[in-house]
C-alpha cells in the first residue's frame, strides 16, 4: 500500500487576513498560489474602488476561473491541432514509404 501525501502546514496572507493551510503541494507552491490570489484581490479592489473584502475575492474568483475556462479550451484546441497534424504526418509518411 503507498503512502498518503506528507502535508505540511503553511501560513499565508490573503486579503489582508492571515490563514494557516495543510497541504500536500510543496509550501513554496502553496505560498505562490496564495500570492497570485492576494495580486488579484489587489487588482480588482484598485480598478473598483470595492473595499469589501469579499466581493473583491468573489470577483478574482470569478475572474480566474473565466481565464482558466479560457485556458482549458485553448488546451483542448491545441490538442486536436497536435492530434490533426500527427495523423496527417503519419498518412503522409505512408503514402511517401509505400512509394518506395
Amino acid at each position: 500500500m503507498s503512502e498518503a501525501p506528507k502535508k505540511s502546514t503553511v501560513t499565508v496572507r490573503i486579503a489582508g487576513e492571515e490563514h494557516v493551510l495543510r497541504s500536500s503541494a510543496d509550501p513554496e507552491y502553496t505560498r505562490a498560489c496564495a500570492a497570485f490570489l492576494d495580486q488579484r484581490i489587489r487588482e480588482i479592489r484598485e480598478m473598483s474602488g470595492l473595499v469589501e473584502g469579499h466581493r473583491a475575492v468573489i470577483l478574482a474568483a470569478l475572474a480566474m476561473t473565466d481565464r482558466y475556462f479560457e485556458t482549458r479550451e485553448e488546451l483542448d484546441r491545441l490538442r486536436k491541432e497536435v492530434a490533426s497534424r500527427s495523423t496527417n504526418l503519419a498518412r503522409r509518411i505512408e503514402e511517401e514509404l509505400g512509394d518506395s
